[in-house]
């Protein structure tokens, strides 16, 4: 079997065997298919596409390309979420220690923020002391006494899957539906899970900006996990503007602890609620989702949510007074106001574009060898439908440079678009995907 002959038959628009990408990828992982064929290979993909038999194996390739988990120890479902990114979304702190209150076992493996959405790695280590680079003894020994488990990728996990990316970060192949789907869903099925929950983001702050195109990957993914014996259920959900009041780490993390606590914007509010519960019905813990949102509620009404969530941060080395006192979090050392230009409704909100203003600010970042500065960030005063008087703020930024304010003011200013009228109201979540089994 040779690598060219594969690339050719790819290229063709023929249908490529279970053993003809297993010789691939293994290829690439151990280094002896060379980057420049496995570069040709992934472009092929992008023009061609993948047969869902196709795509099962190169999923299953990447999967078993390293180790796979073995939870079958613990007693109860082992269940995660995964989210395609957007702006302010931060629901992986909240719904976590909500899950794992309730009894079943949440081993999260997370990534980092990389352009104008955040990472949950980044919020994380926000929070002084937390550390996400666990061994795999102590991610276990975490995840058995707290039942949820925050961590990054490990070596073990997918290696293929870390060669490949490099790959078509450099290659123009990111966005391939195909791609997307394979590196997801290699990477929490070799977490061992036995359901996931996939938060499919559509909108201007979304990388899937058309619903099409969301719900076709959702499709994807959702068929790809069944195929491979998992629960698995996507909800498309609006990404419009961004979710919550607060984008930047420690702020991010800051919203989480007040929804913790029984507070909190309402739309992020009801997207961790929303997604817990189908968590509880994947893993058995409720029937149906409507006692999955009762449930989900019941362990923040409690204080068992917050209190898992405090246990996490302890035995992840991070300071647990922040639970209690979010004042500990780092913090910028100035705030500015964005005024209002006229009275009237907000009426839009570009999204993307204020992710990449508290990007700008240092929030997040270009390269991912950039540093992240943890305390900046924006607070939204208004959302879409809000009204807003002349001269009223927007929004506070929150900085450290001078010099990085002012470019995100200049990229704030044209984020918000004000109107006469209030729009009507848009529903957050807007499709379900593989739902109907469960439901």
């Amino acid at each position: 079997m040779r690598a060219v002959d594969l690339i050719r038959k790819k290229r063709d628009g023929g249908e490529l065997s279970r053993e003809e990408i297993e010789f691939l990828i293994s290829g690439a992982t151990h280094e002896r298919v060379p980057d420049y064929q496995m570069a040709a290979f992934l472009m092929a993909v992008v023009w061609r596409g993948m047969t869902r038999a196709e795509l099962a194996a190169l999923t299953e390739s990447m999967l078993n390309s390293g180790s796979v988990l073995d939870w079958t120890d613990l007693p109860a479902a082992k269940v995660d979420k995964h989210s395609t990114g957007g702006v302010g979304d931060k629901t992986s702190l909240i719904l976590a220690p909500i899950v794992a209150a309730a009894g079943l076992y949440v081993p999260m493996i997370s990534g980092r923020g990389l352009g104008h959405t955040g990472g949950t790695l980044d919020k994380l280590e926000s929070i002084p002391g937390f550390n996400v680079h666990l061994e795999m003894e102590a991610f276990r020994r975490v995840l058995a006494l707290s039942r949820c488990a925050l961590i990054g990728q490990t070596p073990e996990i997918a290696p293929a899957d870390k060669k490949l990316y490099a790959l078509r970060d450099v290659t123009a192949t990111v966005e391939s539906p195909y791609l997307i789907t394979a590196s997801i869903m290699s990477k929490k099925m070799a977490e061992g899970i036995d359901a996931l929950v996939l938060d499919v983001k559509t909108g201007d702050g979304a990388f899937m900006k058309k619903q099409a195109d969301a719900e076709y990957l959702a499709e994807l993914m959702v068929e790809t996990g069944t195929r491979m014996g998992k629960k698995i259920v996507a909800l498309i959900t609006d990404m419009e503007q961004p979710l919550g009041r607060k984008i930047g780490n420690s702020l991010e993390v800051e919203e989480c602890i007040e929804v913790l606590h029984g507070g909190g914007p309402a739309d992020l509010v009801e997207l961790s609620l929303e997604l817990s519960a189908w968590m509880f019905v994947l893993g058995g813990r409720t029937k149906t989702v409507n006692e999955g949102r009762e449930l989900a509620a019941e362990m923040i009404a409690t204080g068992r949510a917050r209190d898992t969530f405090r246990e996490v941060i302890e035995l992840q080395g991070g300071e647990v007074r922040v639970v209690d006192d979010p004042s500990l979090l780092p913090h910028a050392r100035h705030t500015a106001h964005l005024p209002a230009k006229r009275s009237g409704f907000v009426t839009a909100i570009r999204c993307e574009q204020v992710g990449v203003a508290s990007m700008t600010l240092g929030g997040g970042r270009e390269k991912k060898e950039d540093s992240v500065d943890p305390g900046v960030g924006l607070v939204l005063e208004k959302k879409i439908g809000d009204a807003v008087q002349a001269g009223e703020s927007l929004c506070t930024i929150h900085y450290n440079s001078e010099g990085k304010l002012v470019p995100a003011t200049r990229l704030l200013a044209q984020s918000f678009e004000i109107g006469d009228n209030a729009p009507a109201a848009t529903p957050l979540v807007l499709k379900l995907i593989g739902a109907e089994k469960y439901s």
